[in-house]
């Protein structure tokens, strides 16, 4: 009997071949990872913390208010301009939004006319996690409040973008967002049975799993016992499932340095002892760094797998430097994939009037050029096309309705799944920019650890044959009558 098919929105996209037979070990992040959270609630409760840490400040900010459909991750935050921007995979600014207001189509082009977004340049500062929709919510308004004159000019949009990521960085660090959380987990909890099925199955497959996870140990222990051991087979508990449980870990410099090991010696009292020497198993560790996880397994490379959801602190650097395989989590999967798969039936409808408007700009392309050399006559028309005036009108018609019927089914696509920036994983007919940086670094993506229990521990991952332009495009008429 062949498995169930999984839905689209429960898969595994796989970029590069993974087979997990060979996998030895499973390091996973925790929050937003193998802990699912209500986006709205946290990061509203997020906003609301630096909301008051800026009114402490002297911000004008008692109006503003978290809005999570007017942005989305995968945005850039222009630090010069004052900008959200979306681009697609080589950098073009497709969209953007000065503060809250959308800029027009003629403004896009004369703002990022020559102007590529560049990740690396300290311009731009990348959305890459969902903890990012708070952050740019708060900078997109308090540029709206400094334009409207409630904010000095003097400290400019990249002083109010250090303000905003200072407030949260101060309510993550003094513990007030995270004590929010554990008084009230049903509020911001979304538990997954799936997802802990999928990790007793990698358990009993053999898998060596690890928890790896920037948050403390007292917040740790309590979200894993809530989301995790009511969901477990009798007897077992999540510290049962993991080798070792590394926290404050400190990501991504966790991945890119050396730094000292401590053992939580009182897990009560979260008390720390210099640890020399190799991990123990079973233990409670802080701090330290990768090369000390490779040491303790004894494997390293491509035997060790990183399933995370930052795209930079858990997947990129984890496979640029140590070469783990990596898979990305990415909750808002789910959701624009199921907007893709409703949007089916008007795609088809879309693709076939884009290849009549193809073809009639061709015919309309050869017989402007088959007028050029009658009337300067210096060549035969080309083969098959007459220097036909009113059948070039004709054809100018013909453009002018498809455009007509193609528009709405164009704008209706460019906003699948967010009105307001259109899907995550796409820049108008291109991949964007996100999707670039996903492709490069996630050996496999997907919208949550659950679904690996859909496709065993022992599944090949295979990648699939990606299409270049002339492999879509050879046997395609192009110029085909009308």
């Amino acid at each position: 009997m062949s498995p169930a098919p999984i839905p689209p929105d429960r898969r595994l996209y796989v970029n590069r071949t993974i087979n997990l037979r060979s996998i030895k070990a499973i390091g996973y992040d925790m929050d937003y990872t193998l802990v699912h959270y209500f986006v709205g609630e946290w990061e509203s409760r997020a906003f609301a913390h630096a909301k008051e840490r800026l009114l402490d400040l002297g911000y004008p900010v008692e109006d503003v208010q978290f809005d999570p459909a007017k942005v989305i991750r995968g945005l850039a935050i222009d630090l010069d301009e004052g900008n959200l921007v979306k681009a697609t995979r080589f950098g073009y600014v497709i969209r953007a939004a000065h503060g809250t207001s959308f800029l027009s189509y003629e403004d896009v082009r004369t703002t990022y006319a020559g102007t590529f977004v560049d990740l690396a340049e300290d311009r731009f500062e990348f959305m890459n996690t969902l903890f990012s929709l708070s952050e740019a919510s708060l900078f997109a308004q308090l540029v709206d409040l400094m334009d409207a004159g409630r904010i000095e000019r003097g400290e400019g949009y990249r002083g109010l973008y250090q303000s905003v990521v200072n407030s949260l960085d101060g309510a993550h660090r003094d513990g007030s967002l995270k004590r929010d959380i554990l008084d009230a987990p049903d509020r911001f909890i979304d538990p997954d049975p799936e997802s802990v099925l999928a990790l007793v199955d990698q358990f009993h497959a053999g898998k060596r799993l690890m928890l790896i996870t920037n948050s403390e140990w007292e917040y740790t222990k309590r979200i894993m016992a809530y989301a995790f051991d009511p969901h477990l087979p009798d007897g077992m508990g999540w510290r049962d499932l993991f080798e070792a449980v590394i926290v404050s870990a400190d990501k991504p410099l966790f991945f890119t340095s050396s730094k000292n090991l401590y053992k939580v010696v009182d897990e009560d009292a979260a008390l720390l002892r210099p640890h020399i020497g190799e991990i123990e198993p079973g233990s409670v560790f802080f701090g330290g760094c990768a090369r000390q996880v490779e040491d303790f397994l004894g494997l390293s490379g491509d035997e060790i797998l990183y399933v995370g959801d930052h795209l930079f602190g858990d997947v990129h650097f984890s496979k640029a430097l140590l070469r783990w395989r990596t898979a990305l989590i990415l909750r808002e999967l789910e959701s624009e994939v199921q907007s893709l798969v409703a949007f089916q039936p008007n795609e088809a409808k879309l693709e076939e009037l884009m290849a009549q408007k193809t073809a009639v700009e061709a015919k309309m392309s050869a017989i402007r050029l088959a007028l050029q050399r009658d009337r300067l006559g210096y060549a035969a028309p080309p083969p098959g096309v007459e220097p036909d005036k009113d059948r070039l009108d004709e054809l100018r018609r013909m453009l002018v309705d498809l455009d007509a019927r193609i528009t709405p089914l164009a704008v209706e696509s460019g906003r699948l799944r967010n009105e307001a920036w259109g899907p995550l994983m796409r820049s108008g007919i291109d991949k964007s920019l996100f999707a670039r940086q996903v492709e490069k670094y996630a050996d496999c993506y997907t919208s949550r650890v659950a679904n690996f229990g859909r496709v065993s521990p022992f599944a090949l991952l295979r990648a699939a044959k990606v299409d270049l332009p002339h492999d879509t495009q050879i046997g395609d008429p192009g110029s085909a009558s009308i």
